[in-house]
């Protein structure tokens, strides 16, 4: 089991497959390859998710970068769907 702490406002995680909404949960839980390398970590958080006040919701800080956000949106899968498994409870 593992515990990670989510903003009280974020959307509930979509089921797999289904479009990403934000939820946070799986770089909450750990970084993609992209988030490893950019958080100099391979376990816990993803230092590069931001919290989003005004769209309630999480995003990747590296796509933020300019010039870089379609390579980012590729690396990271981004418009996708959810590929995270995890069960969550609250």
């Amino acid at each position: 089991m593992q515990i990670i702490r989510v903003h009280a406002d974020a959307p509930l995680k979509p089921a797999p497959g289904a479009d990403c909404n934000g939820c946070g949960v799986c770089c909450l839980a750990e970084p993609c390859p992209l988030g490893m390398l950019l958080s100099l970590r391979r376990t816990g958080a993803c230092r590069m998710l931001r919290w989003d006040d005004g769209a309630g919701r999480y995003r990747c800080g590296a796509l933020a970068a300019r010039g870089w956000a379609p390579i980012v949106r590729r690396w990271i899968a981004a418009g996708r769907g959810c590929d995270c498994t995890l069960e969550i409870t609250r």
